[in-house]
């Protein structure tokens, strides 16, 4: 992450300040910083989508046939939460522990922007940056794999929204945590390893046995995969998709309560 210092933003005069024009001017600054990090966007922009392909063999020789999952509805709803995971909650934790080492966010503080803006700020270009890729991801996903449209895409919109709020949070939640911008490699590995390997973005859940499957749906990323992919088979019902709902919201609950316990506006010392 880069160690550029960020300049506080202009919001204009106090009369014309609003929360949106000070979130903006946030964000802007923050997008040129992380446009200016070649690490960050390689990480964000392109090895999501070397994870999908690198993945085509192995779930291609999965036995899918019992299943009603074809490799394209494997594949695709994996490449979206590779973004959640890399582009979104990565690349957070990365710039809230270095703006804070930075003493960036204890100067933001003293200005007009509220705390809940500041983060939320700091996080739009990565979410936007996220959302572009996962529109780009999911239409060559299609392309390629012949996957039939989304049958519930509400269902689909809903999961990739609740899993990029979750993963902000998660993200500010692991920076509270997290003492410099060199442990939040480390840091952060936790979440996505389990998140990798147990929320069905290689392996879907509905393969697993059932007692593992059980314990796998209340990790925090499996809520979002299960209704991405539900929106395009058309598999969950309603008792499901309240079940996947709930988790999702009990999680970022959980996650805004650390963040408003622990989260850290100085440095570690």
């Amino acid at each position: 992450m880069s160690t550029t210092h960020l300049p506080l933003p202009r919001t204009g005069t106090p009369s014309a300040s609003t929360p949106a024009s000070r979130m903006k001017a946030l964000a802007r600054a923050e997008l040129t910083l992380l446009g200016r990090n070649k690490a960050a966007m390689f990480t964000a922009l392109v090895l999501p989508a070397m994870l999908t392909f690198s993945m085509s063999s192995a779930v291609d020789g999965m036995d899918l046939a019992d299943s009603g999952l074809t490799v394209g509805t494997v594949l695709l709803p994996g490449s979206l939460g590779y973004v959640l995971l890399f582009a979104v909650y990565s690349a957070l934790t990365g710039v809230f522990v270095v703006r804070r080492e930075e003493l960036v966010l204890k100067r933001l503080r003293t200005g007009e922007l509220r705390d809940l803006e500041i983060l939320a700020g700091a996080a739009l270009p990565a979410v936007t940056l996220a959302l572009v890729q996962c529109v780009l991801l999911a239409a060559g996903c299609t392309a390629a794999l012949d996957v039939a449209a989304p049958r519930a895409v509400w269902l689909a919109v809903a999961g990739l929204l609740l899993g990029m709020l979750l993963m902000c949070v998660l993200a500010a939640a692991t920076a509270a945590f997290t003492r410099s911008a060199e442990s939040a490699q480390i840091s952060v590995m936790p979440v996505m390893l389990l998140s990798m390997a147990g929320s069905g973005l290689v392996v879907p859940v509905d393969l697993m046995p059932d007692a593992l499957a059980s314990v796998c749906e209340l990790l925090p990323l499996s809520p979002a995969i299960a209704l991405i992919r539900g929106g395009w088979t058309g598999a969950l019902d309603g008792a499901d998709i309240l079940g996947r709902l709930a988790t999702a919201v009990a999680w970022t609950l959980l996650g805004v309560f650390a963040v408003r316990r622990r989260f850290r506006w100085e440095p570690r010392r």
